[in-house]
């Protein structure tokens, strides 16, 4: 089977809010947004050279706000992805380096977690059999 991830929803509470973070802060594309009625909004954004969106607005999902923590984005520097997100106002704590990666994070206003995982280089690291 040949599959495609290219939307993951992340909830939140505020969609203007949620634009402004993602957009001006972190630095994503405004892919679109349309209300479609009353009860629904659909903003898509997409993280620059990334082939996967995300998806937030209003009545697009069931989720609690803050409960994403799954998301895990793969940088080729910890160290730049971490400064770029502090120049530009968002938190991210120090890279930790592990035998598998290097990685840092940061949280959107509504407490939705991302992790940003630099890869070890090819062959450095093996994962001993089971």
């Amino acid at each position: 089977m040949e599959c495609k991830i290219e939307l993951i929803f992340v909830p939140v509470t505020d969609v203007d809010r949620a634009i402004e973070f993602y957009v001006e802060k972190v630095g994503f594309t405004l892919d679109m947004q349309a209300r479609v009625d009353e009860n629904i909004r659909f903003v898509q954004v997409t993280p620059p050279t990334s082939a996967c969106s995300i998806a937030f607005g209003e009545g697009i999902t069931d989720m609690t706000p803050g409960t994403q923590n799954s998301i895990q984005a793969v940088v080729p520097d910890a160290e730049a992805a971490r400064q770029h997100l502090l120049e530009r106002g968002v938190d991210a704590p120090e890279v930790e380096t592990l035998a598998w990666g290097s990685f840092t994070s940061f949280t959107d206003p509504d407490g939705n977690t991302w992790t940003l995982q630099q890869l070890p280089p090819p062959g450095s690291y093996d994962v001993p059999a089971t």
